[in-house]
């Protein structure tokens, strides 16, 4: 049988190999491979990137696919010394980038045997590594090539631990500290005398001071700042900057309750060519100096003042300035009106992302006008704005084809927005004039969505989610937590949603374990599960949990049916399973949380547990799960 595809078989793998590249979605990847033996082949040897489920599977991957510079590692249950050596002699040497966020079975000793084995590595992610701490930073610190560190929530990393890492990492480029709670200005004046070539600097919710941003102000290089959430800065601070970071685009100061619009203005004064600004909760309004500075910003491309009190002053500033600007953030600002935003997007047409979410006076006349004039519109978020109706929503679908991201979460509105047939991103919660015939029509022209949210739509059913099932294939993502209506026939149309990755059913009284079973069989991708409050699940659906969604990373099953025998069988079997809400489940005993707990001890990250189990439970298992890294949450 002849090729569908002779012209493109004809073609070099360059040529090929340049077109895979343009598929970045998984979908489209696997249909890819599918094709023929040949594109299969150019898969294999074009990949640069592999995300590992079971780390079993790592040595017959990798000698698979001969391009893979970046590894990540973060879904894998659980990495610790003892499987490290699996993979020591995969000729890890040419690998660039690895992501071992939340790998808090790695010790030190571990970390260093891989280190040292991943000689060209120019980036690493530490990220929700509970055991990471000063010794870890010293291994790390091994690897003298290193561009880009992330240590998010690293608790235990000290000035000492930050200090090796400058030491021995003296060409970093991007390095993110965020809730390191224990470094201090100490070890970010030695972060700023050793590398002088970081762009990219992410200090947000450290205890530090303007002594910080005084050393940070050397930096020649740095061109993006976040502090969110410093409480300990204040405007002195940010007037070090204003002489310095002469490179400085990018700067989030938001949450920062120490800052001022004194303070503000002196970074405006000093860098004319800021691109990107994030001062949201910080002031409760900008003053004139701050308005007056703000119009020298002629590159400005996003600007985000959630939660400020806004005057006609601030929209006639970026009307007449702000000719670049893509994104503007209003998020609970007062002073945003009708007026206010047909003056703004008459100027700033270019606009691509908005956010207006609970701007409560803006009604149609504001949606009408932007719809017709901003057609390079993306994403749009109206929650909590009562008085837009289907009128302007209607003219949304009609001129806003760009639009893929819209939040309509507690608003009104559904049938009309079938014409945004490139919607990616739908939010509806709490919409509860929403039914199954306005949800038929979306199902019908919206084929790209992939999230959906529909928290308390209480008019959806199970003829909504049918008409979902077929014509929505693409979902990934989809809430449906208390649509009362919904039974076992909507959820087993939800089964038939392949791609599913993350399902939320919370309180769904007429859903049994038939339902559930569906669920499981039919979304073998599913890694999120959040079935709080399903009290008809019994042990048969919880049976199909560990059966069929052995994928599953993340599960919620409080006040649930399942029983001893369901939960030990359950948490047996998702060998990918990392964190567990188990909460308030009246018919499960002591022991059979002792014997669960003990079935997925060696992979569990993190598990929430009622606060009455803690005087409870062996004092053996608690210290296993503390002995592996599992961190407990008593409720």
């Amino acid at each position: 049988m002849p090729s569908p595809f002779p012209l493109l078989l004809n073609f070099p793998d360059e040529i090929l190999i340049r077109l895979r590249r343009y598929l970045t979605d998984d979908s489209d990847s696997r249909s890819w491979r599918l094709v023929c033996k040949d594109f299969y082949r150019v898969d294999l040897i074009s990949r640069t990137t592999l995300r590992v489920r079971r780390i079993e599977f790592l040595s017959s991957l990798i000698a698979k696919f001969e391009a893979i510079d970046e590894l990540d590692l973060s879904i894998c249950p659980r990495i610790n010394d003892g499987t490290v050596s699996i993979f020591l002699g995969l000729g890890f040497s040419r690998l660039r980038s690895l992501i071992l966020s939340r790998s808090s079975g790695l010790s030190y000793m571990g970390l260093e045997r891989l280190m040292r084995a991943c000689t060209g590595l120019e980036m690493v992610d530490m990220s929700y590594s509970w055991g990471f701490g000063d010794r870890e930073a010293a291994a790390v610190s091994n690897c003298a090539e290193l561009k880009e560190v992330r240590l998010d929530k690293c608790l235990g990393v000290t000035d000492v631990g930050l200090a090796r890492i400058v030491v021995g990492c003296g060409r970093l480029e991007r390095l993110s500290l965020k809730w390191c709670l224990q470094v201090s200005d100490l070890g970010v004046e030695l972060l700023c005398k050793k590398c002088f070539d970081l762009r990219v600097l992410d200090l947000s919710y450290l205890k530090v001071t303007n002594e910080s941003l005084r050393a940070v102000a050397s930096l020649p290089k740095l061109e993006v700042l976040i502090m969110v959430g410093c409480l300990s800065v204040d405007d002195l601070g940010l007037q070090y900057l204003e002489h310095g970071c002469p490179s400085l685009k990018e700067l989030d100061i938001s949450r920062c309750d120490g800052i001022r619009p004194y303070g503000l203005t002196s970074v405006l004064r000093g860098h004319d060519g800021l691109e990107q600004l994030d001062a949201s909760y910080c002031f409760s309004e900008l003053s004139t100096d701050s308005l007056y500075w703000l119009r020298n910003l002629k590159c400005l491309k996003a600007i985000r003042l959630d939660g400020t009190q806004l005057s006609s002053a601030f929209f006639d500033v970026i009307s007449v300035h702000g000719k670049y600007l893509v994104e503007l953030g209003l998020s609970k600002c007062n002073g945003v009106t009708d007026a206010n935003i047909i003056q703004l997007i008459t100027r700033c047409i270019g606009l691509k992302v908005l956010n207006l979410t609970c701007c409560h006076s803006i009604t149609d006349a504001a949606i009408s006008s932007m719809a017709g004039l901003c057609q390079k519109l993306m994403s749009l978020k109206l929650e909590s704005c009562n008085m837009i109706t289907e009128r302007s929503l209607d003219r949304l679908g009609l001129y806003c084809s760009l639009l893929e991201e819209l939040d309509l979460t507690d608003c009104c509105g559904l049938e009309c927005l079938s014409k945004c047939s490139q919607l990616l991103s739908l939010k509806l919660g709490l919409c509860t004039n929403i039914t199954d015939t306005g949800l038929i029509k979306i199902a019908r022209n919206c084929k790209r969505i992939y999230e959906l949210d529909l928290y308390r739509c209480l008019g959806i059913g199970d003829a909504g989610l049918e008409a979902l099932s077929t014509g929505c294939k693409r979902l990934t993502k989809l809430n449906l937590s208390y649509c009362n209506k919904v039974t076992d026939r909507g959820i087993e149309c939800v089964g038939q949603l392949e791609e599913l990755c993350s399902l939320e059913v919370r309180g769904l009284q007429n859903v049994t374990s038939v339902g559930l079973t569906a669920v499981a069989f039919g979304c073998k991708r599913l890694v999120d599960l959040d079935m709080k409050q399903c009290q008809n699940v019994d042990d048969s659906g919880f049976w199909a949990l560990g059966s069929y969604a052995r994928n599953l990373r993340q599960l919620n099953v409080g006040c649930c049916g399942v029983s001893d025998v369901g939960l030990c069988m359950m948490m047996g079997n998702l060998s990918c399973l990392q964190d567990a809400k188990l909460v308030t489940l009246n018919k499960v005993s002591v022991r059979g949380f002792e014997l669960a707990l003990r079935a997925c001890c060696l992979r569990v990250k993190k598990v929430k547990l009622h606060a009455s189990l803690r005087f409870m439970l062996s004092s053996e298992i608690l210290e296993i799960l503390n002995a592996w890294g599992c961190k407990i949450r008593w409720d």
